[in-house]
């Protein structure tokens, strides 16, 4: 019993980490790519968009952050297994003030809250995209993804070529020097 309640609690505080304006859906669920094609019809439109950082720009009151648009799942985070990126579109998150883009890097996951405020045209590379602007009242970085380790070096796995898992012994691993060592195994 006490388990499931310390479980529970353990839960609760990482949900309390994400603010609640991200956690809770925008009232009428409103994609980037309608907004780019009428958006005269969602302007101060309340929404709720996420997806990967393309770029960060700032000026002297605002900082843009250049989003691609993934859909997002229930807690309101960028559901990185979506298919085809392309198909949201990317719009821009403006915030007030001045944020660091070393704290906003490339490809990390931001949801935003905010309301629509129109289209801007921007180039990416020569084609001129026409960019929704959300000017943003909430934000949440999502925590970077581990990288998981395979737990051998190889699917090819030979326990006489290189010894067995977390050791470095095995008849063909060699004296630590020479032709048969290999610091790169492990």
């Amino acid at each position: 019993m006490a388990l499931a309640v310390l479980g529970t609690l353990l839960m609760l505080g990482c949900a309390a980490r994400v603010p609640q304006d991200i956690r809770t859906p925008a009232p009428a669920p409103v994609t980037a790519a309608a907004v780019r094609a009428a958006p005269e019809r969602y302007v101060g439109t309340p929404v709720r968009w996420g997806g990967r950082i393309l770029a960060v720009r700032n000026d002297a009151a605002n900082t843009d952050i250049e989003l691609l648009a993934w859909p997002l799942d229930a807690a309101g985070e960028p559901a990185q297994d979506s298919g085809d990126d392309a198909r949201l579109g990317r719009f821009i998150a403006r915030f007030d003030g001045f944020l660091d883009p070393a704290t906003y890097p490339e490809g990390r996951l931001l949801t935003v809250s905010g309301t629509v405020t129109g289209v801007e045209t921007h180039d990416v590379g020569d084609y001129p995209y026409r960019y929704p602007v959300v000017r943003a009242t909430g934000r949440h970085l999502w925590a970077k993804p581990e990288s998981v380790r395979a737990p051998y070096p190889s699917p090819w796995y030979d326990p006489w070529y290189g010894g067995w898992p977390g050791s470095r012994f095995g008849p063909w691993y060699g004296p630590g020097f020479g032709p048969w060592h290999r610091p790169w195994y492990w």
